[in-house]
């Protein structure tokens, strides 16, 4: 398979989740996964191998940053290789852009992993879930995470706002929502000025701290993630089509939103013309440092 052909891709998905290794071993917990199929109206909650969310946006002609996410600490539950994530990647390379994750309460053990696993596995940023994983993003027990994330020049990608995850769970499954206001990654983007953050998703009921994070801090960007765009606050519409309108990112969160549902949504936003392109795909594709890109090109 060839590297990815930027002029052929129709969109770049940033926000994709891996929730079944090659030997059937889930991310989450049965409970935890039930409750988020419910939340999202996903029926069985379909956890697609990797194989097949590659034919899936291969036949989209689309690309997709893909992640498990790492919480083992808190939850107990052996997280899916990153390395297999980042080898199947490898085999796709047209298509799948590898993503890791990495429990923060790993501590060095886990910032040397981070590291290896971007010199010798390719992966191109770190996906993490403050709510599930039970971390403040300013915690500075983070921080040695985020050095390597910054030094490598990959990406931060900071789960914010509610989540599916535990919803409807009694007591929410013990996952607090607090650990997830987008506020508390203004710190982080303060003390990693060169960091590349994206805020994932409609940061219910944040919606405004990340847009003035977004809007203050020239590292962080969002992405619309998790949400129908029907449902996107007339305020991030707002932002997406001006002020932010080349730090917005499509995201879908499949498997529990598909991409053609998402863009379906998509298209009756009155979002202008001369944006719709930057969101589906230019803007992920300068921030991944695809071939290609404007940065690529050195515009």
């Amino acid at each position: 398979m060839s590297a990815i052909a930027l002029d052929e891709l129709v969109a770049i998905d940033v926000h994709t989740h891996c929730e079944v290794s090659a030997s059937g071993r889930s991310s989450l917990s049965d409970e935890l996964h039930s409750a988020s199929g419910a939340y999202f109206k996903v029926e069985g909650h379909r956890k697609p191998t990797l194989e097949k969310m590659a034919a899936h946006y291969r036949e989209r002609r689309m690309a997709a940053v893909v992640f498990t996410v790492d919480a083992e600490h808190a939850t107990g539950t052996e997280p899916i290789p990153n390395e297999e994530i980042a080898e199947t990647a490898a085999a796709h390379p047209d298509v799948l852009i590898p993503f890791a994750s990495i429990d923060p309460f790993r501590g060095r053990a886990g910032v040397r992993q981070a590291r290896r696993l971007v010199e010798e596995y390719g992966v191109r940023g770190f996906k993490f879930h403050p709510s599930i994983q039970g971390f403040y993003p300013d915690d500075r027990l983070a921080y040695g995470l985020y050095e390597v994330i910054e030094e490598t020049g990959t990406v931060a990608l900071f789960h914010s706002g509610q989540t599916g995850i535990g919803a409807g769970v009694p007591g929410g499954g013990g996952i607090r929502l607090k650990y997830s206001d987008p506020m508390r990654v203004d710190d982080v983007a303060a003390d990693f000025p060169h960091l590349k953050i994206v805020l994932a998703h409609p940061s219910f009921p944040w919606q405004d701290e990340a847009l003035a994070v977004a809007t203050h801090k020239p590292g962080v960007h969002i992405d619309l993630s998790g949400w129908s765009p029907k449902y996107f606050p007339p305020q991030l519409v707002r932002y997406a089509n001006t002020l932010l309108q080349d730090k917005v990112l499509f995201g879908s969160d499949y498997p529990v939103l598909t991409p053609d549902r998402w863009l379906a949504d998509f298209a009756e936003l009155p979002v202008k013309d001369e944006v719709r392109p930057k969101i589906l795909k230019n803007n992920a594709a300068r921030l991944l440092g695809l071939a290609g890109s404007p940065s690529d090109k050195g515009l």
